[in-house]
């Protein structure tokens, strides 16, 4: 894929957005998305580099959680911070990439990406409740490298 702009289109990205949004609206997690073209370094590094990079690691609770696909190499991973780390089940990330996988092997890039944010934010919901005092941390727009 030569331009990652059109991975998605206009709509499907604005599905994601607002997946996000419903997300977050109950948490004061937060949830970003990035994609790239390739990637020449492992998948879940790369994806705890961009987190750096986006400044994810700077939330009050340290409870950002970044789903990240280099799509040329067709690899992604999630990378989530100390905070919700410590509290998700185990293996609660590898369940989540393996219910994105499937709707991935089938091209639904889309559905699979709502469905990992739904997780996500399920978890960060009864974890880390949306407070009085909360803030949209971080842009729930989709990132590209």
């Amino acid at each position: 894929m030569e331009n990652i702009d059109h991975f998605l289109s206009k709509e499907e990205e604005q599905e994601i957005v607002q997946a996000i949004q419903a997300a977050e609206k109950e948490t004061s997690g937060e949830i970003r998305v990035h994609i790239e073209k390739t990637t020449s370094i492992d998948a879940v590094d790369r994806a705890v580099e961009v987190f750096h990079l986006l400044e994810m690691h700077k939330t009050k609770l340290k409870n950002g959680v970044l789903i990240y696909l280099a799509v040329n190499d067709k690899v992604f991973a999630i990378c989530g911070d100390k905070g919700i780390d410590d509290v998700v089940p185990e293996h609660f990330w590898d369940s989540t990439k393996e219910a994105m996988a499937a709707h991935f092997r089938n091209g639904d890039f889309k559905q699979g990406l709502i469905d990992g944010i739904r997780k996500a934010g399920r978890q960060l919901q009864s974890h880390f409740p949306c407070a009085d005092d909360d803030k949209d941390e971080l842009s729930n727009e989709i990132s590209r490298g």
